[in-house]
């Protein structure tokens, strides 16, 4: 059962990436050198993806191997100043312990109300 949840993730993952992108699946396999119903089978959960397929899709994405795994539905910040701030603030709370995020929602309140 776990090792189904997390397939569902990174091909959920991997499939927003694509569509953010605007890549269909057969375009995303010609950039990285994978078949497109390999895609299709990672992004339904069906394809167990090795580790040098999942780096090849995260460098054709612009995104670290971690990224495909600290899945939210935000979007990948690459552009510019205040996207790559915002990409490192996000990052920095994604890792941080319930309590302790906690403590900055309260701060932030105070701060900016």
């Amino acid at each position: 059962m776990m090792e189904t949840k997390v397939l569902k993730i990174v091909g959920q993952r991997v499939r927003d990436l694509r569509k953010q992108m605007g890549l269909s699946q057969e375009e995303l396999g010609e950039k990285d050198g994978l078949h497109f119903s390999y895609i299709g089978g990672i992004e339904r959960a069906e394809k167990n993806i090795t580790l040098i397929n999942l780096q090849k899709i995260a460098e054709v994405h612009g995104v670290s191997i971690h990224d495909l795994f600290a899945y939210s539905k935000l979007t990948i910040y690459r552009n510019n100043d205040i996207d790559v701030l915002l990409n490192s603030i996000h990052e920095k709370l994604a890792s941080m312990k319930k309590s302790d995020l906690k403590k900055v929602q309260l701060f932030l309140n105070e701060l900016f109300e």
